[in-house]
């Protein structure tokens, strides 16, 4: 929570401080908008911190804190039009955009930011790990639109198996985290748990990382987030030949749609990915549609009554645990 309150300005820090001390579990983003009340998103919907109306001097003082008085250090970020700060907090940008021969080159005059807040939630992928082994990990896809989850769900797959659990020992694991959102490193150290046998990768571009990290850490799984360029899946497809599982994220809400997007077609037409984990928009994060094979089976319906392989509970809570995060 502190690294939140340390980016805004005094005014702003002590009427939003009372409000994230009480609610702060629930808390998802805060949208700022110059001359507006600040928007404050929940699980269970959102609303308007009327008293809260952020000034430029304000929205001034949030990016410097960004910056650390340096716009030039977050020269990448902005043209990506988000910065990621620690804690794995990611923090969208809009505005004015400078192009040079149609190629966006950085945002200026910045009116509205969005700070998503990144949360650790450990358990959360338990219910479903079983699912993703076959005496081996299956090379597992996790789809979903925006703020379904992909992101909390695959930092706690990377915890468990890291780890290890009753079925599966732990094992040599490699995080690409381009967006430093997994690990929330700082200095390149994780913030968060990513498991006893996990190496990462931090802000580095996905592609090259990935060869990187099977060329110096020979890991047994890559774990990466938010795939989807040509570049991804080309190195996606050199890391299956060098023997290395993966398990990594993608923005959609189908696979019929994913099946549509020209980059993506060598994944599914090598029938690369065993495992498709489809999470929907609801009013909670993490709400699982299903979980399909390659055959576009879903394997939660064949298996819905089978015990929760990694704890105690019996098949009752394993259904109720499978819509969750």
């Amino acid at each position: 929570m502190e690294e939140i309150l340390r980016l805004f300005s005094s005014n702003i820090k002590s009427g939003l401080a009372e409000v994230l001390q009480k609610r702060w579990t629930s808390l998802q983003e805060i949208r700022i908008r110059i001359f507006r009340p600040i928007e404050l998103v929940f699980d269970n919907g959102y609303e308007w911190a009327e008293s809260l109306i952020p000034l430029k001097e304000d929205s001034l003082f949030l990016l410097n804190q960004l910056s650390q008085f340096s716009l030039y250090r977050l020269e990448d970020e902005l043209r990506e039009g988000f910065i990621t700060i620690e804690g794995g907090h990611r923090i969208g940008l809009s505005g004015k955009v400078n192009t040079n021969d149609g190629t966006v080159k950085a945002i200026k005059h910045i009116s509205s930011f969005n700070i998503r807040i990144a949360k650790e939630k450990r358990g959360t992928a338990e219910s479903i790990v079983p699912e993703l082994y076959e005496k081996e990990y299956l090379n597992t896809l996790i789809v979903g639109p925006p703020q379904t989850g992909k992101t909390t769900m695959l930092r706690d797959i990377t915890r468990i198996v890291s780890s290890g659990w009753s079925k599966a020992p732990a094992k040599k694991t490699a995080v690409i985290d381009e967006r430093s959102e997994l690990g929330g490193s700082i200095d390149g150290i994780p913030q968060h748990n990513l498991g006893l046998r996990t190496d990462v990768m931090d802000a580095c571009p996905k592609a090259e990382g990935m060869m990187m990290m099977i060329r110096s850490m020979s890991p047994e799984v890559l774990v990466v987030d938010e795939i989807g360029s040509s570049k991804d899946v080309q190195a996606l497809m050199e890391a299956l030949h060098a023997g290395v599982r993966i398990i990594c994220s993608i923005h959609g809400d189908s696979l019929g749609h994913l099946k549509k997007r020209p980059s993506l077609e060598p994944l599914f037409r090598g029938q690369v990915f065993q495992r498709f984990v489809i999470l929907e928009r609801n009013q909670f994060p993490g709400q699982i549609r299903g979980i399909f094979n390659e055959h576009g089976e879903n394997v939660l319906k064949k298996q819905r009554c089978k015990q929760n392989e990694m704890g105690r509970s019996n098949s009752a809570a394993l259904r109720h645990n499978m819509g969750r995060l």
